[in-house]
């Protein structure tokens, strides 16, 4: 239950999740999960004809026009809600469950994006392994857990999301889990960030 769950659980999920065949399938054929490129012809049809030649447009069903046109429009952002304030970091999140009442899911990667506006608001924090430090600043994964426990995505769009962390790490040539990368010594804020920024990238262009 997502009311027991920690920042450890979470990770194991994720690596879990990033172990099955499934997953595996997903991330090493992303890059044919994205929308496809437009057809040269849908391409032409849309540029502006030179006088007379308007009969260049008849060459391509308007529903193909229609249905490129929708494809090349921007993924509309998801709808702005502030974070709570400073006392809201350090307050149990047991209090902010009345956010999650009427929220729709979202994508593993606006759920990154949210727990990216978490960490740069908050706080980040790679001390013991735990969901906040005194100050309310969080570790990766608690700062995940916390924008799901606000509302920002269920537990399988925040699992994924984990995973997609996973594979991203993976790609950098860290092995262990985001804890331990999390917790290194030498890490800093500004790694923190970056890797959610590769990562929001990564699930974006496979359409997650």
């Amino acid at each position: 239950m997502t009311a027991t769950l920690t920042p450890d659980q979470l990770d194991l999920e994720a690596a879990r999740l990033y172990d099955t065949a499934a997953w595996q399938q997903i991330v090493t054929n992303w890059q044919y999960t994205a929308p496809e490129p437009t057809p040269r012809a849908a391409t032409e049809a849309t540029k502006s004809p030179a006088p007379g030649d308007w009969r260049n447009l008849l060459s391509v069903p308007v529903d193909q026009l229609v249905d490129t046109a929708i494809r090349t429009l921007p993924a509309a952002p998801p709808d702005e809600r502030p974070l709570p304030g400073r006392l809201g970091a350090i307050l149990p999140d047991r209090l902010h469950t009345w956010r999650r009442i009427g929220q729709t899911d979202i994508r593993p990667s606006t759920h990154l994006a949210y727990a990216r506006q978490i960490l740069t608001e908050w706080g980040w924090q790679n001390g013991q392994y735990r969901l906040r430090n005194s100050r309310g600043a969080r570790c990766i994964c608690g700062g995940m857990l916390t924008a799901h426990r606000l509302g920002y995505g269920s537990t399988d769009s925040m699992n994924q999301a984990g995973a997609w962390l996973l594979t991203e790490l993976r790609t950098q040539g860290w092995t262990g889990l985001i804890g331990a990368w999390n917790r290194a010594p030498s890490r800093t804020a500004a790694d923190a960030l970056s890797l959610i920024d590769a990562t929001i990238r990564r699930a974006s262009h496979a359409g997650r």
